[in-house]
């Protein structure tokens, strides 16, 4: 079976982006029809948002479109770029950053294309200023490596949600590299704090703050855009509309953590149809394992 899955993902791997997003639609409103629970989420989160019923059935086909477009993101040979290279706004937020010689913290939330902003960023700027991201080790051992091998490219490196992978991360933020984190993504128990997120109290990490707080790292805020009829990807940059508290313990990272969430509220408003709002965002965190509790060896 794993062979099977391979063999089919590295075909789609070759498909144009256009024709992966087309069958993207059907297989979004697939999962959304046959799973009760996994539509019943969707739509009370996109309604605590206010999302529209236009804009949550468009939710639904983008969210297909986000995993059919991961096999050409995670298989295309190393040396072949994004095509059509991304477009990008806000890129001289970037070039400052490299300017005074900082580190950059990317903030990606579960929208449009987070691959396409750590790869595209890698390929315009990994060469000098490479680009470290955190991610879950998938629990599925054939997915595992793949995933791990897709997310090894030149000027990108994957650092693990482990003490040694945040340690890495600092390391890179004081060489004056650039991370990127999903803080939107709910963290262990333990590792995060309670904020509101749409209305709601979410489990929200302190990670982000406390990576700028300790590097002086400068914090933008990253999403792509998914262009319509396979057109490619637009990279959007911004930096945080509200400074983060300095202090990064107690009632402090709770208003840290707050401040973040607004930040990606915002994003997410300028294109609800393109956030998965069947993420269970909302979820209470699971205990620590051994390993996400610091155990390097």
């Amino acid at each position: 079976m794993t062979s099977v899955l391979d063999w089919l993902l590295r075909r789609l791997s070759r498909w144009p982006l256009w024709l992966l997003h087309a069958f993207g639609v059907a297989v979004g409103w697939a999962t959304y029809l046959s799973s009760p629970t996994y539509r019943r989420r969707f739509i009370a989160h996109a309604a605590l948002a206010g999302v529209t019923p236009a804009q949550r059935r468009a939710a639904v086909g983008q969210a297909g479109r986000a995993v059919m477009e991961l096999p050409r993101l995670w298989l295309r040979p190393l040396d072949e770029p994004l095509a059509p290279a991304p477009r990008w706004s806000g890129i001289e937020h970037i070039e400052a950053a490299h300017a005074a010689g900082r580190g950059i913290v990317f903030l990606t939330p579960h929208l449009g294309s987070f691959e396409v902003t750590a790869q595209g960023y890698a390929e315009r700027f990994g060469a000098a200023h490479p680009i470290t991201v955190l991610f879950r080790p998938a629990r599925k051992a054939w997915l595992r490596g793949l995933v791990d091998g897709a997310r090894a490219r030149p000027g990108l490196a994957a650092a693990p949600a482990t003490l040694a992978g945040v340690r890495q991360m600092i390391r890179a933020l004081r060489r004056g590299e650039a991370v990127g984190l999903l803080p939107d993504q709910v963290p262990p128990e333990g590792l995060g704090v309670w904020a509101p997120f749409f209305g709601r109290p979410a489990y929200t990490m302190t990670l982000a703050a406390r990576l700028a707080q300790q590097t002086g790292a400068a914090v933008l805020l990253a999403w792509g855009e998914r262009l319509p009829r396979g057109a490619g990807f637009a990279v959007h940059l911004s930096p945080l509309a509200e400074p983060l508290p300095q202090d990064g313990e107690g009632a402090q990272a709770e208003s840290a953590a707050a401040v973040v969430n607004r930040a990606m509220e915002g994003l997410i408003r300028q294109r609800p149809e393109q956030y998965l709002w069947g993420y269970n965002r909302y979820k209470a965190p699971r205990p620590q394992a051994p390993f996400e509790a610091g155990r390097d060896g």
